[in-house]
């Protein structure tokens, strides 16, 4: 059964009038951003205070980094959205519970968003946020030689594709943390058939998908469709959190299963009675706040040594 404060939570986020809902494809979405936004204190609570707590420029990406002791590990984050929507604001509240229970530094990625910029430039500026933290390591007091990244949703897409491409590198990441990660450009799986009236559809992922990728040719290649990739082994030991009410699920599953045959430590858990969306609503849902320590559990043992 769908937890009743999910209901509740949904409930508190502005609705789009009736000619907001007429209006053209990009209206509307510009009206999601604002309306997450405008939701961000109540879905998810005061900001917790931390002893750092600084926006930056990182080689002109945007981020904000979070700790709560100098020399600790980074742990990159990505926040979701569709890859159209989301921001530094909207994970603020995650952000800061992960770093004040893990004892690592976040850094929340403000990448750039389609349709304005679309694949690969996501992907581009979070390469360009890696580079940044291993070569300005020290004059950003964390340590840039343990490393994590993660994310949620279309961040969790993100998040895992970078994770493999610094393994090809041969610059691994010591550990990726996903939440509900997006991961399949076809939308093949059950649960989008079984799930799709508690919040987020096929519809709704496929137009996703169509805007931040806008080439067909592209999507299935290895930077988009993670669960098309050939060969995950040596990809960093792996903690992947699903929904239970999400259409994403399955995917999400079929990745930690991929991830433990190619022989990668991978923990899965699946979150009941929970939807899209979540992990982030940390005033409103309390599995959210688990969701939150869990994370901050994993990357304290992964990268405390």
């Amino acid at each position: 059964m769908l937890h009743p404060q999910v209901t509740a939570a949904a409930s508190l986020r502005r609705r789009p009038t009736a000619e907001e809902s007429a209006a053209g494809p990009y209206e509307r979405l510009q009206f999601v951003r604002a309306a997450m936004e405008e939701a961000v204190e109540v879905e998810t609570g005061p900001a917790l205070p931390l002893p750092v707590v600084v926006d930056l420029d990182a080689d002109g990406v945007p981020g904000r980094l979070y700790a709560t002791r100098a020399g600790a590990p980074v742990f990159v984050y990505l926040h979701g959205g569709g890859w159209c929507y989301g921001s530094i604001e909207s994970v603020d509240r995650f952000c800061r519970r992960v770093a004040d229970r893990s004892g690592l530094a976040v850094l929340s990625v403000g990448y750039r968003l389609a349709p304005e910029h679309v694949y690969p430039a996501a992907l581009d500026d979070v390469a360009t946020v890696l580079g940044h933290v291993r070569k300005n390591g020290a004059e950003l007091g964390v340590d840039p030689f343990r490393l994590a990244i993660g994310g949620d949703s279309a961040g969790g897409h993100l998040a895992t594709v970078t994770a493999r491409r610094q393994r090809d590198a041969a610059t691994p990441l010591d550990y990726q943390a996903l939440i509900y990660p997006a991961l399949d450009p076809l939308t093949s799986a059950e649960s989008y058939a079984e799930l799709g009236e508690y919040g987020l559809d096929r519809a709704s992922m496929r137009l996703a998908w169509e805007t931040f990728v806008p080439d067909p040719r592209q999507r299935l290649t290895p930077d988009v469709a993670p669960l098309a990739v050939a060969d995950l082994s040596g990809m960093p030991s792996t903690l992947i959190i699903t929904a239970e009410y999400d259409v994403l699920r399955d995917e999400g599953a079929d990745y930690a299963d991929a991830l433990a045959a190619a022989g990668v430590p991978v923990v899965h858990t699946r979150y009941m009675g929970m939807n899209h969306g979540f992990a982030r609503k940390i005033a409103t849902i309390d599995a959210a706040r688990a969701a939150a320590d869990q994370v901050a559990s994993a990357l304290r043992a992964a990268l405390t040594f």
